[in-house]
């Protein structure tokens, strides 16, 4: 039996290097954003707006992803800001996942701009694993224009873990034999799944490295992070027992969440991101015909500290202006108001299909009715696109748009279209 092979394919900088390409290949320009400063962000408020990507050039100011422009400016002040372009996005990740899949009939894409895929039994037509990543890596970047870091292991864990190493343009291996001597080493912050949260527990208990993790006593990490702590245990020993061939499992939650485009330090404005939220987690969930009762509210401040609270509801349900009111609960006791936040989410969980309500003599609310409101609102949404309706809420702009959160409404309806692939990739002559 051959062993298995998989490797995890991420795009360096996507935004950047994919408005790079399109400048550089359908707009004639001479310029490559990729090796100025230079990052993809809102142009409509220069001052407050978030990175979204940077450049290598940018990295070595000190910017990072998530900061405010007006910070990244200071730092830089010959700074190039070019606004974000989601269908272009769409359709180089689409290209992307396409070519991937010539290579290999098994690619999950696990986000807009990376993705495994499944290389096992292949060596007889494409050589070596290395070899074979060295030319899907060096395709890409001839036919599509985008540079690509490649991780090879034997599984997806591994792989991700590989794919992180030197960048850009590298490809690297992480097998089993080789976690002690290339991945023990590395900052705890660098395993999968390991947030700043994670992390500082972790510190607590004397845990810096990926290697220190792997030689903590699993009781000890079971009673300070629960059950994740036993999970980055076995990852930290390289162990994944994901079966990357089983077909996708129904989904267990729903989740969005937005990066705000000014601190927020009022409760009005933090409401209504969270309404804009809520829309499109329970859009998403009637289209699949279910319902949640459980609802987790995330936060981060302007020190980009992450905190969550959840609460279990009454009765499962999907209908958008109840699952905001619990919202706002939520997180009327998770925030104190005295930090600003940058970014607020919304889940839900405890999923069913079940239509039955747990019934309430104090509860007036007429709850059939708001389904029937809640699926009205949706046909319209499908049939004119998402802004051709809205609540009153978003009338008059804020700090959030009606459907915010996730990727753009680019990916979800046909408002405004891809670009077309032969206009986002020319074929050479």
């Amino acid at each position: 039996m051959a062993e298995k092979i998989i490797f995890h394919v991420d795009v360096n900088s996507a935004f950047l290097s994919w408005t790079a390409a399109h400048r550089l290949l359908v707009l004639g320009e001479e310029e490559d954003l990729r090796t100025v400063p230079s990052v993809v962000a809102p142009l409509d408020d220069v001052r407050r707006g978030i990175v979204l990507a940077k450049s290598p050039v940018a990295k070595k100011f000190g910017i990072q992803t998530g900061e405010p422009v007006g910070m990244a400016m200071q730092k830089c002040p010959n700074l190039r800001v070019v606004a974000p372009d989601y269908g272009l996005y769409v359709t180089a990740s689409r290209a992307f996942i396409a070519l991937l899949q010539e290579y290999s009939p098994v690619v999950e894409q696990y986000s807009i701009d990376e993705a495994w895929v499944d290389m096992t039994g292949s060596t007889s037509l494409f050589g070596s694993p290395i070899l074979a990543a060295e030319q899907m890596k060096d395709r890409i970047y001839r036919e599509l224009g985008f540079t690509v870091n490649i991780g090879i292991s034997s599984n997806k864990l591994l792989a991700k873990v590989a794919g992180d190493f030197e960048k850009p343009n590298k490809v690297h291996t992480l097998f089993p034999h080789e976690i002690e001597e290339k991945m023990w080493p590395l900052p705890v912050r660098d395993m999968f799944s390991v947030g700043p949260a994670t992390e500082r527990k972790l510190h607590d208990i004397g845990v810096y490295t990926i290697g220190q993790l792997a030689h903590t006593n699993v009781d000890l990490l079971r009673r300070r992070l629960h059950k994740p702590g036993e999970i980055l245990w076995h990852f930290a020993h390289g162990r994944c027992n994901e079966d990357f061939l089983s077909p996708p499992a129904e989904n267990k939650g729903y989740g969005n969440s937005a990066t705000t485009p000014w601190d927020v330090k009022d409760l009005g404005e933090a409401r209504q991101v969270l309404l804009s939220l809520c829309e499109t987690v329970t859009t998403r969930m009637r289209k699949d015909c279910q319902r949640g009762a459980l609802i987790a509210v995330n936060i981060r401040d302007t020190d980009f500290h992450d905190t969550s609270k959840q609460m279990t509801l009454p009765s499962a349900t999907n209908v958008t202006s109840e699952v905001y009111d619990y919202a706002c609960r939520v997180l009327d006791l998770l925030w104190d108001r005295k930090t600003p936040l940058r970014q607020l989410g919304v889940s839900m969980g405890k999923l069913s299909h079940d239509v039955y309500r747990q019934c309430c003599l104090f509860d007036t609310q007429d709850y059939a009715r708001m389904e029937k409101l809640d699926a009205t609102v949706d046909k319209i949404r499908e049939k004119y696109g998402e802004e051709a309706i809205c609540r009153a809420r978003f009338l008059n702009g804020g700090v959030a748009e009606s459907m915010a959160g996730g990727l753009s409404k680019h990916r979800r309806t046909g408002v405004t279209k891809a670009v077309p692939e032969e206009d986002m990739f020319p074929k050479k002559e």
